[in-house]
């Protein structure tokens, strides 16, 4: 491999801006190539950064382009088509979530990766935010106590997408981040939303998550509520935490608050909760962009040969969960089991 890795990113339109400027600030990296079928959209980024040759098309810069890596900031759809043809060309490959469109198309792109030793990396960058990193530390260390629940909300009004609903948009970051702090994936979820403004496809949905250890969490998200809101609390036996990702410092915020119940009593006359009221305390955390650290360790994973925290296997179980969410909404908001061979029935609604 050359002295850095040469990276070409796929779709510039609202979040492949922000890789193509990560990418291009590391020092290990040369962006060489950017592609969108907008050649106005092109022309204006070519302007920025003029070492990265310009592609209309995807196939002719896999042709033209002398590429280590393609980052793909596509919608879903375009997902598992352009990944595959970046895994045959001998691409290291970085997806943006959702992976894929259906957990058949995850697997396909999980299994071809390894017969060509490619790394496949999906982009859930909050598994690289500081804010994220420190609670999972906080867990560990045990200083909450056992984690009771989690209730994540993400809101704001738009962005209105016209080919996945507001789970497979939002929900996502908020699976991760949960799974992620939890050390497993779901094995269980009802979902029940609403489709307000476009015929289809839910803009405000709400969901519960069940762990195979007992864990219990409640996402909710919505592209139609007048705030922005990034919020997670996380409700242990001793301590409890609120992760505000909207908060400019003091993201995190460690409530020395409880409720106790009996070890015995006597007589129901004598059975009192007693409530620990405590300080707040707000972390110090090195402030670094998420994405940067993400891009980062795509990078470190191609010239080191490692595993990505968010592989492709990763990616496919999260993918299971957004089904068997949109397979629960259907069907009104039952329970539905999430197994390796994802959720009951076969058809995938979210792509309407």
């Amino acid at each position: 491999m050359a002295e850095t890795v040469q990276v070409g990113v796929v779709g510039c339109g609202y979040w492949g801006p922000n890789l193509i400027r990560n990418l291009n600030s590391l020092a290990d990296c040369t962006l060489s190539a950017v592609c969108d079928a907008d050649r106005a959209r092109l022309e204006y980024l070519h302007g920025f950064y003029p070492q990265a040759a310009p592609f209309t098309g995807l196939a002719e810069m896999l042709a033209d382009a002398d590429l280590d890596a393609v980052a793909i900031a596509t919608p879903v759809r375009l997902h598992h088509p352009m990944a595959m043809a970046c895994l045959e060309a001998g691409k290291h490959t970085f997806i943006e979530k959702p992976m894929a469109a259906s957990s058949e198309a995850c697997r396909e792109l999980v299994d071809l990766a390894a017969r060509r030793g490619r790394v496949l990396m999906v982009g859930h960058t909050f598994l690289y935010s500081p804010p994220v990193r420190m609670i999972k530390e906080i867990i560990e260390s045990g200083d909450l106590g056992e984690i009771r629940y989690i209730a994540a909300r993400r809101l704001n009004l738009g962005l209105f997408q016209k080919d996945i609903n507001v789970v497979w948009d939002l929900a996502p970051h908020d699976i991760s981040i949960v799974s992620f702090i939890m050390n497993e994936m779901p094995c269980a979820v009802n979902c029940q939303g609403k489709a307000n403004v476009t015929r289809d496809i839910e803009d405000v949905a709400n969901m519960t998550l069940f762990f195979p250890g007992g864990g219990f969490a409640t996402v909710q998200s919505s592209w139609l509520d007048p705030r922005k809101v990034r919020e997670m609390t996380i409700v242990g036996t001793r301590r409890m935490i609120v992760y505000d990702d909207v908060e400019p410092l003091q993201k995190i915020k460690i409530y020395d608050q409880r409720v106790e119940v009996p070890p015995h009593y006597d007589t129901f006359a004598e059975f009192q909760y007693a409530y620990h009221y405590g300080d707040m305390h707000a972390p110090r955390i090195l402030q670094e962009e998420p994405l940067k650290l993400e891009c980062r360790h795509f990078v470190d994973c191609i010239r080191n040969g490692e595993q990505p925290l968010t592989d492709g296997r990763s990616g496919l179980a999260l993918v299971r969960t957004l089904e068997a969410a949109c397979e629960s909404l259907r069907a009104g908001g039952g329970r539905v089991e999430i197994t390796a061979a994802g959720p009951a029935g076969g058809r995938r609604e979210h792509e309407g």
